[in-house]
């Protein structure tokens, strides 16, 4: 970017001082609101989850502290048993592990009246409202009233970091 003076000079009058500034200042804020460069991740089989190889897919929250991929680091892998899961209330996911080593998640909304589950026990996911089950493979309903899965969430799993994407 070329600098210009901001002082009326020879050949320079008030209205094009005021458009000089004006531009420098929208090139200034155009810059600052540019791409970011990051990509987002996703399922590429369209399932939820993410398998413990550091492929991402699935749902979770957690921890708060922003990973170099940007997002947020939800928990450690060792954190969420196998055969369960995690509810993260305050990022509104839960993250499941059905087998070793594969790691799932979903949205922490029950999907019958939009109530926060509120454990995950027995291979399920559980609303304490009206009892809805959910797997923890899949999100799909194992009891109702509600009728409709989970919806599944993005997250990475890099070494023992479970990372929401």
């Amino acid at each position: 970017m070329t600098s210009a003076s901001l002082e009326p000079g020879a050949g320079q009058n008030r209205r094009t001082v005021v458009a000089t500034a004006g531009a420098t200042g929208l090139a200034l804020v155009l810059a600052a609101c540019g791409s970011d460069g990051g990509s987002g991740s996703s399922d590429p089989a369209g399932g939820a989850g993410a398998q413990g190889d550091g492929a991402s897919t699935g749902g979770g929250s957690g921890g708060g502290d922003n990973a170099a991929a940007g997002g947020t680091v939800l928990a450690k892998t060792a954190e969420i048993p196998e055969g369960g899961g995690k509810i993260f209330k305050d990022q509104g996911v839960v993250v499941t592990q059905p087998t070793a080593g594969r790691f799932q998640a979903f949205s922490s909304t029950c999907t019958h009246q939009g109530c926060a589950v509120g454990s995950v026990s027995d291979g399920a996911i559980v609303c304490p409202c009206h009892n809805s089950r959910f797997s923890v493979a899949d999100g799909k309903v194992q009891g109702g009233p509600a009728t409709q899965p989970l919806p599944a969430k993005n997250i990475t799993v890099s070494g023992d970091r479970i990372t929401l994407a």
